[in-house]
């Protein structure tokens, strides 16, 4: 699927409509989304992203954003969304290493 230069709340409703049909489309691999085109965006866009990497997980897929423009990682780090839509190296299941035991 590939964003449009315009994905803000007055286009909400046909993007998400976009996005289960890409789904459908795409019956296999991973939900890919171009974000390149887009020049003006809101956290409606955001909330675009988060609902197809639900979807995606939902249908045992992976998500793969690509062209985000910096503008849009800032405001999902402003929102602390950007963890969950394109997370990072995650510290193991153990949690941090230990620290040195003082003498």
């Amino acid at each position: 699927m590939k964003l449009p230069a315009d994905a803000t709340l007055d286009h909400a409703a046909a993007l998400a409509e976009q996005l289960s049909a890409a789904l459908a489309e795409q019956a296999s691999g991973p939900l890919r989304i171009d974000a390149s085109p887009l020049q003006n965006f809101d956290s409606s866009t955001l909330a675009l992203l988060l609902q197809a990497r639900r979807l995606a997980a939902a249908a045992g897929r992976e998500l793969e954003l690509s062209g985000l423009p910096p503008q849009l990682r800032q405001l999902a780090q402003l929102y602390r969304v950007d963890g969950l839509l394109w997370p990072s190296d995650p510290l193991p299941a153990e949690g941090p290493p230990p620290r040195p035991a003082s003498a």
